[in-house]
């Protein structure tokens, strides 16, 4: 068999990718349109059903800095490949039936998705360092758009067929299964030395000191919490204004797809400017004219417009903090290791999220002040993004 050249091997690169990053999301956020199913069948409280959401950003904060010392091990592709294993095993558990069953296919899910997270934008500089911003262009629309598709396909799923919300978010290990299989031919690609990313956090103090470092991890951190907490929830904030469960669903699918202009647009407008600051203040604005009208006004017709801004700054701040792994680094070893710490302090901070809204809505008994922490939170990302953009690298 004669070796692919290097455009074949590019091609069936973003192939893999693009299977790969299917299956970043759409387990995730399948959950919220279908938490009134789950709840009722296994009688679990709103703040039991928060951490559905909140587990698998702390299995996200505690195996993000492990990723690359396996890929060091056994190679990054075949760490991927196990990892999307992991994750089908993790579907079908959680399908299971039961609050156990529920919990641990949820934790396994996490621990999954957290070795995809850290090693797709360092294998993408390993690899293919002159296309950077066209592949994370790629993976973050792909990511995107698995996002809207669990979104939208999930309560029509659990309401309208047998599966019920088992079946519902089981679906997702086809995915999974498709994804193991076109992966497959990147193990051809493992290097004896994979992505040099095993400098313990502990003995390398430098890339902790750089304050870009930490305006990064926080922009991860408000980042992932707005997503996660809007996947969350959304759906039950539109509800109690009087919208009906299957349009809050699509309302939010189509705020998930929203995003996907930008998650394509904003990583290859990045690599081109000396300093993203311009992206940082267009995401932030959307950001908090969105949820203030969500505040405002809730279940009007302005609802589709303020969908479409919170979708446009999601996609643009998630595919530029994508970039940041990137773009404040100079080696795919120093890309890994921001990668993985900013993913675990990140996802650690962002999982509060889910969790302190919904005691919030509880305690309060209502979402208006939640919606209000939204718009604080989004101020917030756009200080420590302002300081993430500038022409600065984590170690120089």
């Amino acid at each position: 068999m004669t070796k692919p050249t290097k455009q074949q091997g590019l091609v069936l690169f973003i192939l893999g990718i693009i299977f790969l990053s299917l299956t970043l999301r759409s387990p995730l956020t399948a959950v919220g349109p279908v938490t009134e199913f789950i709840q009722n069948g296994l009688m679990m409280s709103t703040t039991l059903i928060g951490l559905l959401t909140t587990i698998p950003l702390l299995a996200f904060a505690v195996v993000s800095p492990f990723a690359p010392k396996v890929a060091k091990q056994i190679g990054t592709e075949a760490t991927l490949l196990w990892s999307i294993v992991l994750l089908v095993g993790g579907i079908a558990l959680r399908s299971g039936g039961s609050i156990t069953l529920l919990i641990f296919g949820t934790a396994i899910i996490g621990v999954a998705i957290a070795f995809g997270n850290v090693l797709l934008p360092s294998i993408i500089k390993d690899r293919f360092p002159l296309h950077v911003g066209l592949l994370t262009a790629v993976f973050s629309v792909v990511m995107n758009l698995s996002a809207a598709l669990g979104a939208g396909i999930a309560y029509p799923v659990a309401a309208e067929t047998s599966f019920g919300w088992q079946g519902s978010l089981g679906v997702w290990a086809i995915l999974g299964v498709l994804a193991i299989v076109i992966w497959l031919p990147q193990l051809k690609h493992r290097k004896t030395e994979p992505i040099d990313a095993t400098s313990e956090i502990v003995d390398n103090p430098s890339i902790l000191k750089s304050p870009v470092t930490w305006s990064v991890t926080l922009m991860m951190a408000l980042q992932s919490l707005i997503f996660y907490t809007t996947a969350a929830w959304l759906p039950a904030m539109l509800i109690e204004k009087g919208m009906s469960p299957d349009s809050a669903g699509y309302m939010l699918s189509f705020m998930q797809f929203a995003q996907l202009p930008m998650t394509f647009i904003a990583p290859i407008l990045a690599a081109k400017m000396v300093n993203q600051r311009p992206l940082v203040w267009f995401f932030s604005v959307l950001y908090i004219i969105g949820f203030t009208g969500l505040l405002l006004d809730p279940n009007g017709a302005m609802t589709i417009l303020w969908m479409i801004l919170i979708g446009f700054a999601g996609g643009t701040s998630f595919a530029l903090t994508m970039m940041m792994f990137t773009l404040r680094t100079k080696t795919a070893m120093d890309a890994a290791e921001l990668s993985g710490i900013a993913q675990s302090i990140g996802y650690l901070l962002a999982a509060a999220g889910p969790v302190l809204f919904a005691f919030v809505n509880e305690t309060t008994g209502s979402w208006y002040v939640p919606t209000i922490l939204f718009i604080v939170t989004c101020v917030l990302l756009l200080v420590a993004a302002l300081h993430a953009a500038g022409n600065r690298y984590v170690r120089n």
